[in-house]
């Protein structure tokens, strides 16, 4: 895109890179960074650019850091002392032997928008015009940074913020499985390409070559500097790696111990010992904090310095959370295959049990859908707790069978035995509330009672769900899923306004989610806040451009308020994603109906006859027809949507359409239904007239004057239809 605001460099080498990001800064330099994840692993341009802002905005913006304080600390681990960390949960807070549940993959995604907008707000708060993000190295960037960026691309203001990226002119270095927002595709649609061209390699720097390359952590392109580090004897070069790692240890700061730290301890003197340990220091951080993609790259990096037989506790952890990881991302058949592999490798009890469970959970839940099998994930996940039930330890027995019943109540619940699901949760929570001490695995108790509010509202018992969800949040209060979920609840329980709390809760605590903004519009509209509806579709179509259902909402919310040419625009973008949405569909026949019913009817027609059972096409193509004329036409098809759905509005316009084809006796009991259905004041009135016609004129001007008191500007019309004058009696 010539007109875009942001620009894509893409050259082969750095010094050519680094030339053109400097070239003709139109606007001032808000930072220059490198994108390598060699450097800090996940996050390195990101988390280097809150280490150069965040300090500025703490002083002269502390709610707005305080605000995004999660993505924050998330990114730059160095700030912890800086920043107060006031939202930690049982999740962020267990000890490694309590922790049971990880972050979902979307973590990252939210991570992003949320930096988005903390840098918005910064940005806002600075003035003076947009600056300028120089970033190289993209394309050996962390998935995370990569995620960003495309993100970056697609939301920031560019009056606030304008990207300069850049990459080396192949490929990038894009990773298997789903992606949410891929960066190829931004830098596609969102940038400007600028392509340089191949220049000489600049002077030899002075100094050693290969003490250089060792101090750039390996990111270097400059083949000269390399070639000396390889003439090293292998002694020389594991000295450099280790003189690197300890200047940057002596650093203290926590994020290069996911990139550089690691990389300089494997290849130095003690791969098997130093390095074996920062690559498991690295993968640990990165599996708590939702990092898969780099928690995947440390695994096999530790897997190929490790042993199953002598070092069995790093074989197991590198493989294990490697194999979460593989399913979190969306690649559960390489995790399985990894089981099996770890199953082979191995007698001991604790790792079968571990692989029982977690092969259970692929079957029953990481696989696609058309692909799960739930008896098998039954079969896994029994031996799974007959595992569990033969350790020693009674208190680790118990929180171990615990823990596996779980797993199988899920498995049950997938299978839609809730009875027994219920009663596995339920003995779960007596268990170990008999067997731990009261602050022992806090965490995984939290999980057992909100996993038993999850049942209780698919049993539709509603009030006990309630109850132990308020249980949940009394001791895990900073997590959002829970108030997201209690808003979810509380909507079915028809009290959206408190569950419009609920929502608003789960929105501080976390950064932007799309679903949980989703569902704030829906609870808004249930309270007849259109514009706050129209503007939370608006900003969950923001944060996820493919949510189909917020375009149909929203096109249907600016259908009903007039607003054709914004409905117009959500169907065309609706359909792009999902060409045979049906909802959209229909609504694209209902505005084609405003110009050329002609062609709402020939799109209405060929819906009905794609989808016969979806009664709102029925109805809109009966609507068209009675916009033709053709009454019996109309009232054929009202009648088919009824057959449907009965719904209160197609009676009615059936009804409308039955008085005015000169039949008041079917009329009536469509208007009668819809009047009493709704109160709606047109019914009503629509009703007297039926009445009048059927000469029941005292019913007749009943309905006539509840029609008035209800809304008076309908007297005129009442009164023209009835021939009598109802104001003075609507008026005592």
């Amino acid at each position: 895109m010539s007109d875009a605001p942001h620009q894509w460099i893409r050259a082969r080498h750095r010094h050519d890179r680094r030339r053109l990001l400097a070239a003709g800064a139109e606007v001032p330099v808000l930072a220059v960074l490198d994108a390598h994840r060699r450097l800090r692993g996940p996050y390195s341009a990101g988390g280097a650019l809150l280490r150069a802002v965040v300090p500025g905005a703490l002083r002269d913006r502390p709610a707005l850091v305080a605000a995004h304080e999660t993505e924050i600390l998330a990114l730059t681990p160095e700030l912890r002392g800086v920043i107060p960390a006031t939202r930690e949960t049982l999740t962020s807070l267990a000890v490694p032997k309590e922790r049971t549940r990880f972050y979902s993959r979307l973590r990252t995604v939210r991570i992003a928008h949320g930096l988005t907008e903390f840098l918005h707000g910064h940005l806002r708060g600075l003035g003076g015009g947009p600056r300028l993000l120089l970033v190289d190295n993209l394309h050996e960037a962390d998935p995370t940074d990569q995620e960003l960026f495309a993100i970056l691309l697609r939301r920031a203001d560019p009056g606030l913020l304008r990207l300069r990226l850049a990459t080396a002119a192949d490929e990038l270095n894009t990773p298997p499985g789903p992606l949410a927002e891929p960066l190829g595709p931004a830098l596609e649609r969102y940038a400007h390409v600028i392509t340089g061209p191949d220049t000489p390699l600049p002077p030899l720097p002075a100094g050693d070559l290969a003490e250089r390359w060792v101090a750039g952590d390996g990111t270097g392109d400059d083949p000269r500097l390399r070639e000396a580090y390889e003439r090293l004897a292998p002694a020389g070069r594991a000295a450099l790696h280790d003189a690197r790692a300890e200047v940057l240890l002596a650093a203290g700061e926590p994020s290069l111990g996911l990139g550089a730290v690691p990389y300089h301890r494997e290849h130095g003197g003690d791969p098997y010992g130093a390095g074996v340990t920062a690559l498991r220091t690295a993968l640990d951080t990165c599996v708590d904090l939702g990092y898969y993609h780099a928690t995947v790259d440390y695994a096999e990096r530790g897997l190929a310095l490790v042993d199953p037989a002598s070092a069995r506790g790093d074989w197991w952890a590198f493989t294990t959370k490697k194999t979460t990881s593989l399913a979190a991302l969306g690649r559960p058949d390489e995790a399985l295959v990894l089981y099996e592999g770890a199953r082979a490798a191995t007698d001991s009890s604790r790792v079968h049990m571990q692989a029982a469970y977690a092969t259970a959970m692929i079957h029953t839940r990481y696989l696609p859908r058309d692909e799960q099998d739930h008896s098998t994930a039954r079969a896994w996940a029994n031996a799974a707790v007959a595992f569990a039930q033969a350790i020693p330890d009674p208190g680790e027995r118990a929180f171990q069978t615990v823990f596996n019943r779980n797993g199988l109540a899920l498995v049950a619940v997938h299978e839609g035995a809730l009875d027994e699901a219920l009663r596995l949760v339920s003995e779960g929570i007596e268990w170990l509330d008999r067997s731990l001490g009261a602050s022992e695995h806090a965490l995984h108790r939290s999980v057992l009672k909100h996993n038993r509010s999850q049942v209780l509202i698919a049993l539709g018992r509603y009030e006990e769900a309630l109850a132990d969800l308020d249980d949940v949040i009394a001791v895990d209060s900073n997590h959002p899923e829970y108030h997201f979920d209690r808003g979810n609840l509380l909507r079915r329980l028809d009290r959206p306004a408190d569950a419009i709390v609920c929502y608003e809760r789960a929105m501080a605590l976390s950064p932007p989610f799309p679903e949980v903004v989703y569902n704030r519009a829906d609870a808004r509209l249930e309270l007849g806040d259109v514009p706050g509806a129209l503007a939370d579709f608006g900003y969950a179509i923001e944060l996820d451009p493919g949510r189909v259902d917020a375009y149909v909402n929203r096109a249907g919310l600016r259908y009903a308020t007039e607003d054709l040419a914004g409905a117009g625009q959500d169907i065309d973008s609706g359909l792009g994603l999902d060409p045979d949405n049906v909802p959209l569909r229909c609504l694209r026949g209902q505005l084609l109906a405003v110009s050329d019913t002609e062609a709402a009817h020939r799109a209405l027609t060929g819906l009905t006859g794609d989808h016969p059972d979806y009664a709102p096409a029925w109805a809109a193509r009966g609507a068209v027809a009675y916009e033709r004329g053709d009454l019996l036409g109309a009232i054929g098809d009202f009648g088919r949507s009824l057959s449907l759905v009965d719904a209160p509005d197609v009676r009615f316009n059936r009804g409308v359409a039955y008085l005015e084809a000169g039949r008041p006796r079917e009329a009536l009991a469509d208007l009668s239904a819809a009047s009493e259905a709704t109160g709606d004041p047109e019914a009503q009135l629509q009703l007297g007239i039926c009445l009048l016609r059927l000469d029941r004129g005292t019913e007749a001007r009943e309905a006539f004057l509840r029609c008035v008191e209800e809304d008076p500007s309908l007297a005129p019309r009442a009164e023209e239809a009835a021939g009598l004058v109802l104001g003075a009696h609507a008026a005592d």
